[in-house]
């Protein structure tokens, strides 16, 4: 017994040892850094442990990443696919925002240059005949719109109105081929009148004198002869001049300043109308005057909500 008990008492006595030199190791790993050298070899000895230990989560990862089943994959492409879509959907109407944007900066900028009350007006719908060039705007008699009312858009005149609804009207295009407009050139005042070929892009100018002053890059604006437009408004520019000694007038086409195929946001033109008897006007200050032959006295210009 006596043995059994000198063994067991030495060995109490190691592990008591033992306890101690751990307590001071940790003693002076707190208060000093006599162990930081020790603490950074342990370090590099124990991390391939580590390692060894994170091999199964690894493989698990890979396995997830690389044995992917059909279905879900295609689940995922679907899903993909659909958030493109949105995503380009709404790029889209950022473009769209952003053009109109420029497009209602441009049309406020055209209607700082007049000198008559306006109202802004939208198009909403266009003649489906291609012989006739027509557009719906969304103004009407509620808005003040009358027939006979001057149309622009942010970069010369696109036509008239010629028929009123209580909420929307009809407007006649200068393109169209039953339409006509007095005009003059803004370089010298030569007076001609300017029709409508069915075609957009064009007009003709009636029995133009064969010695007459017109030239290509001449700026054709209303003359206001026939009180039905006023003076001075951009209509169209001298495109080709064609003279032909055996006639006695010449052949001019000219290209109209509207975008007539592109424009969405016109100008409902009120000649010396008070801003107070057109419904939704507002008054804009005046920049300079409008480019013209000859200024009309009007009111301030006025722009629309």
């Amino acid at each position: 017994m006596k043995p059994l008990f000198a063994r067991g008492s030495s060995a109490t006595s190691r592990a008591f040892i033992f306890v101690l030199i751990a307590m001071a190791l940790v003693i002076v790993g707190l208060y000093t850094d006599r162990l930081e050298p020790l603490r950074e070899k342990l370090a590099q000895v124990v991390t391939p442990f580590y390692q060894i230990t994170d091999v199964p989560s690894r493989v698990n990862d890979w396995r997830k990443d690389t044995f992917v089943s059909q279905a879900d994959l295609k689940l995922e492409n679907e899903a993909l696919k659909t958030e493109l879509l949105i995503h380009r959907r709404k790029l889209q109407q950022l473009a769209s925002l952003a053009a109109e944007n420029v497009r209602l900066r441009q049309l406020l900028n055209a209607s700082q240059m007049l000198q008559d009350t306006v109202l802004i007006a939208e198009l909403i719908g266009v003649s489906p005949n291609p012989l006739s060039h027509k557009v719906i705007i969304n103004r009407g008699t509620v808005d003040g719109a009358f027939k006979g009312q001057p149309v622009l858009d942010a970069f010369g005149l696109m036509g008239q109105v010629i028929e009123v609804g209580e909420t929307s009207s009809t407007v006649l295009l200068i393109s169209d081929s039953t339409h006509a407009i007095p005009v003059q050139v803004n370089r010298n005042g030569v007076r001609a009148i300017a029709e409508g070929t069915g075609d957009l892009n064009s007009l003709s100018l009636r029995h133009v004198s064969a010695n007459t002053d017109i030239r290509a890059g001449d700026l054709l604006v209303s003359s206001g002869l026939g009180a039905r437009f006023p003076v001075g408004y951009p209509v169209a520019e001298v495109q080709q001049v064609v003279r032909d000694p055996g006639k006695a007038f010449l052949t001019v086409i000219a290209k109209p300043m509207a975008r007539l195929d592109r424009s969405r946001h016109l100008l409902l033109v009120f000649e010396n109308r008070d801003q107070a008897s057109v419904p939704g006007a507002l008054s804009l200050p005046t920049t300079e005057p409008a480019a013209s032959a000859g200024s009309s006295s009007s009111s301030s210009a006025a722009g629309a909500r």
